[in-house]
């Protein structure tokens, strides 16, 4: 499909196109960064009133460490200043070894988890076990995980569906804000359009947003809601090229050194209305990327259209993904080999 049309089935009324500077960054005092003793700034998280660090932990890259690792992993993390860590029983093993590598200072971080089960009874089971795992009496945010299909957002949002387990554990205490990840436009928007999440968790990255328009419906929609964002992807580099030397073991490149993950970092943190970023889920990316936006700025105009050239020459990881669902195709297979949401579907489907 040729990307002009592309872009009309996937927006459809959601005002997609160019936008100018105002419009992108927006009020950006708004959204000030809050100075932190450790140099990685915070801002407000929404309507939770939270203060969080501006780069959040990627607890996937847990499941790669060793229990000792872990440990020394999360603390050096929490000491460098991030305060907000990610975690999912989809990410193998990583509860398991986060729960205990913050034991003894939970109530100091932002810890926030997610469910992939579309039915209440599902996440009521995987919300407990999480909190087993986690060695905690609460989440701080709780998020439906990958959502992609109008489907999933039906079981979810519907009668017996995940969305009623996630109201009553807000009301019982176990989880204080709502939230979800999705990886699809129509998803998304659909979510959003359902209830009123706190928090929308999306890939937010200059290559997805310069080459398809990726994200620009959801950061609009959330901006009108009230609802933080939550970048993830933002040090994507797109998808790989066919027959591109990997230098890492993942479905899709990240921006490597300091300079570029800054680059990448500022550009997507500028963006109104997202808060902070998750880094792709290895430690020594993770760990440049706070030293890429210590004493953040947004991105300027010069910056963003050099990225604007990047993107042009690298190809959309989700291209094939969004127009998949936005025709109601979605690929009979994983769509991302190596992603640890398709390996974990397809090796039990």
């Amino acid at each position: 499909m040729k990307r002009r049309s592309f872009l009309k089935v996937v927006g459809g009324a959601a005002g997609l196109g160019a936008l100018n500077w105002t419009e992108m960054f927006g009020d950006e005092a708004a959204r000030a960064v809050i100075a932190h003793a450790s140099g990685l700034p915070r801002r407000v998280l929404g309507r939770t009133g939270q203060q969080i660090s501006i780069i959040g932990f990627p607890g996937l890259a847990l499941s790669r460490l060793s229990q000792e690792e872990s440990n020394t992993t999360v603390r050096k993390a929490y000491d460098l200043g991030c305060n907000y860590f990610d975690v999912a029983p989809a990410y193998g093993d990583a509860e398991q070894k986060m729960g205990p590598a913050l034991a003894g200072w939970r109530d100091k971080v932002f810890l926030s988890c997610k469910t992939k089960m579309r039915d209440a009874k599902g996440a009521r089971e995987e919300l407990d076990r999480s909190l087993q795992r986690l060695k905690t009496d609460h989440f701080d945010l709780y998020q439906l995980h990958h959502i992609r299909t109008p489907a999933e957002v039906k079981q979810a949002l519907g009668p017996g569906g995940a969305i009623e387990t996630l109201v009553k554990a807000r009301e019982e205490g176990k989880v204080k804000w709502l939230g979800f990840s999705a990886h699809t436009t129509k998803g998304a928007l659909e979510l959003m359009k359902g209830f009123r999440f706190d928090t929308v968790m999306f890939p937010i990255n200059f290559v997805e947003y310069f080459a398809i328009d990726f994200g620009k419906p959801i950061l609009a929609l959330a901006k009108e809601q009230g609802a933080a964002v939550i970048a993830i992807k933002p040090t994507s580099a797109g998808a790989w090229a066919p027959g591109a030397e990997r230098k890492r073991n993942w479905w899709y490149p990240t921006m490597e050194t300091v300079e570029d993950l800054g680059l990448a970092l500022r550009f997507t943190l500028s963006l109104d209305p997202v808060v902070t970023g998750i880094p792709v889920s290895f430690v020594d990316v993770f760990e440049k990327s706070i030293e890429a936006v210590r004493g953040y700025r947004p991105a300027s105009e010069a910056e963003v259209a050099q990225l604007r050239e990047r993107a042009a020459k690298s190809l959309s990881l989700f291209q094939r993904e969004e127009e998949a669902v936005a025709t109601a195709r979605l690929h009979h297979g994983p769509l991302h080999p190596g992603s640890p949401h398709e390996d974990a579907h397809w090796r039990h489907a």
